[in-house]
């Protein structure tokens, strides 16, 4: 049974599709330049290799970081490309106020992405999350060695 706010899986992907072409063309490119230039805090540039081509891939997420710890609720889960790229090729770099860091990124399964969500403290990105997001899922990125 269908709780409240699901919609069916044709619905789910039509609206997956077209959200992907808003934010492939025309939110997207600002953002990864806001990304690399260190503005809005807690976005950053997420460098994955390529699944299938091996090129690097860069895309622009909103991070928690805590530590050496740091943490992004993919809106579209393992049907985003940089979340399938990061399970072929888990060493990943990430760009935190103008500086890359190497990493590794870990899909996490048994996290809860509302409540990762809560945590970021920024009202206005989880809320775009959560409007947005078809498949929501929890990834993790470890800056230790």
């Amino acid at each position: 049974m269908r709780q409240p706010g699901q919609v069916s899986g044709q619905r789910v992907e039509r609206k997956r599709r077209r959200i992907r072409r808003i934010q492939r063309y025309a939110l997207n490119p600002p953002m990864k330049a806001l990304a690399w230039a260190g503005m809005p805090p807690g976005n950053v540039l997420v460098e994955t290799l390529g699944r299938r081509t091996g090129k690097r891939r860069r895309n622009a997420v909103g991070m928690k970081t805590a530590d050496d710890i740091g943490w992004v609720v993919a809106e579209h889960g393992l049907h985003s490309g940089w979340v399938r790229n990061i399970e072929a090729h888990p060493q990943v770099a990430v760009r935190i106020a103008r500086r890359w860091r190497p990493a590794r990124a870990e899909i996490v399964a048994d996290d809860d992405p509302q409540v990762r969500l809560q945590g970021f403290g920024r009202w206005s990105h989880s809320a775009a999350v959560r409007r947005f997001g078809t498949d929501l899922t929890t990834v993790r990125f470890d800056f230790k060695g």
